[in-house]
């Protein structure tokens, strides 16, 4: 399955070479530019290349984001239009500025940007090191480390769970993208905790 990257930052960066070392041809983007990304791509190798924003946005069936929240208005919608967009953003004041969401989580703004795009929120509550280290894929899926997943197509979280299981983890489904994101926000009961996949669903019985 083809990957566009927007974001070659922590996150961006490692699920660019876990996706490449599962056989995803990735292309990775960010606002910098091809050249800023060219050590990042050597060292993934011929499964990855650095292109534009726009080019990554074309070339995905699914496309993970991860650039900081307050420029998700800069992404081009209507490449993304149809397609499987997956939100490893945080919205954190303090770098991003006071944006006045009202009862929308994060997800539900960038949903509402790239009308058309099926957004599944995922990616976002893990520290990039643990997700780049602790993929068990040899583990039964309850004994591994989750990654969350919130959405309002039922279709596109299935695609993203077994990606998610590719690489070594366990997708727990926190429901839809505003009850289900609002529950993957940083300061969270589940936001940067390590847990395998009982205690992820312990945790959010505890939320609900």
């Amino acid at each position: 399955m083809n990957i566009g990257i927007i974001g070659s930052g922590m996150i961006g960066g490692t699920a660019a070479r876990l996706f490449a070392q599962r056989g995803h041809p990735v292309a990775i983007s960010n606002r910098r530019g091809a050249d800023s990304m060219a050590g990042l791509v050597s060292e993934i190798g011929q499964s990855a290349r650095a292109v534009g924003i726009e080019e990554a946005a074309a070339f995905g069936a699914v496309i993970l984001i991860a650039i900081p929240f307050l420029h998700y208005r800069t992404l081009p919608s209507a490449p993304l239009a149809g397609k499987i967009v997956v939100d490893a953003m945080n919205y954190y004041p303090q770098r991003d500025g006071e944006i006045d969401m009202g009862d929308l989580g994060s997800s539900e703004l960038l949903a509402r940007h790239l009308s058309g795009a099926k957004v599944v929120k995922a990616f976002n509550t893990i520290y990039f090191q643990t997700l780049a280290r602790e993929g068990r894929a040899d583990k039964p899926v309850e004994d591994r480390l989750a990654l969350f997943v919130a959405g309002d197509s039922s279709e596109a979280k299935a695609v993203v769970a077994g990606l998610i299981e590719e690489i070594g983890f366990a997708p727990i489904d926190t429901g839809s993208l505003h009850a289900g994101g609002l529950l993957q926000q940083p300061g969270s009961s589940v936001y940067n905790r390590p847990m395998t996949a009982t205690e992820a669903r312990a945790a959010l019985a505890g939320t609900r």
